[in-house]
């Protein structure tokens, strides 16, 4: 299942609307099993370059500080929470 935009090149938003989109086919149950199988491949790729998009921004976000009247630039820590084993 090729596409014109590469998944790569795509914004996250361009992504996320693809990968609502390859779900909606799946659950449609309607397609056939080899075409079933190259639109989870390229969920999957989709879901994966989400992920990626994400942690990019979350490491690049700054929180605003204020303190003693002062207001200070501080790295944002993100809560980790258990997302489990998804390999």
């Amino acid at each position: 299942m090729s596409s014109s935009n590469e998944p790569e090149t795509l914004s996250f938003e361009q992504a996320i609307e693809k990968l609502e989109t390859i779900v909606a086919k799946l659950e449609s149950g309607d397609v056939p099993l080899e075409q079933a199988i190259e639109l989870y491949q390229e969920g999957m790729r989709l879901s994966h370059l989400c992920g990626q998009k994400l942690e990019q921004v979350e490491r690049s976000i700054e929180m605003l500080v204020e303190a003693d009247g002062d207001v200070t630039k501080k790295p944002f820590q993100a809560v980790q929470e258990d997302k489990g084993d998804i390999r």
